[in-house]
């Protein structure tokens, strides 16, 4: 991965298991144990996504094996009771699925999957064809940079941009994710600035900002 701004595009996984309209019932569900995923989407033509098959989708059949719902639940429940006696892929997939796009920044998803609850999400270009899939392990990527990766991008980014006549007073250190700025900068009303620039770096967990202004004699 590449410093700056991440999108979907630098973490998403880009091999995707996908299924066809008319895909039955087991083979759905071999597929995601074969490859242990939890949804897979579903595409027609050149790849156009079209739906999701989820395993939520695949388990109302079983929730509804031993008994039928009562009236009430019925009229409640009539989609999942819908798919609970489907076969098929076009049956059983949610439709529309819910999708982003490759330049969706990571807090984005997060707030798609977090507002849809959702684990994970196919990546469309403008045309719908599918490009990847984005799961919540993998927004978390962003975590496994270093510490020295995240240190040289907060100097770089902030401290030499914020600070360029007094940048070699600042220093910048990172240990598990968590950024301390120490040091002395002329321009006091810059040091919150500087916390906000340093904690939006993708990465830092935390910043524990100690800069101070100089005083004047």
């Amino acid at each position: 991965m590449t410093s700056g701004r991440y999108t979907v595009n630098d973490v998403m996984t880009k091999t995707v298991v996908t299924i066809t309209p008319d895909a039955e019932f087991k083979e759905i569900a071999a597929a995601m144990e074969q490859w242990k995923v939890t949804a897979v989407p579903v595409v027609e033509g050149e790849g156009r996504v079209i739906g999701i098959v989820s395993e939520a989708d695949l388990l109302t059949k079983e929730e509804f094996h031993e008994q039928s719902p009562g009236m009430i639940e019925h009229m409640r429940r009539l989609g999942d009771i819908a798919k609970a006696g489907s076969v098929r892929a076009k049956d059983l997939m949610t439709s529309p699925a819910v999708t982003v796009k490759p330049d969706t920044s990571l807090p984005r998803a997060a707030r798609v999957m977090a507002d849809r609850h959702i684990k994970r999400v196919p990546v469309v270009d403008a045309d719908g064809s599918l490009k990847g899939i984005v799961s919540r392990a993998d927004l978390l990527k962003v975590f496994l940079r270093s510490d020295d990766e995240l240190a040289a991008e907060i100097r770089r980014e902030v401290v030499n941009r914020l600070f360029p006549t007094a940048h070699q007073d600042v220093k910048v250190s990172v240990t598990w994710g968590v950024a301390t700025l120490t040091g002395r900068v002329r321009d006091a009303t810059l040091i919150p600035v500087a916390t906000r620039l340093a904690q939006s770096v993708e990465g830092v967990v935390s910043v524990d900002c100690r800069l101070e202004g100089l005083t004047s004699s």
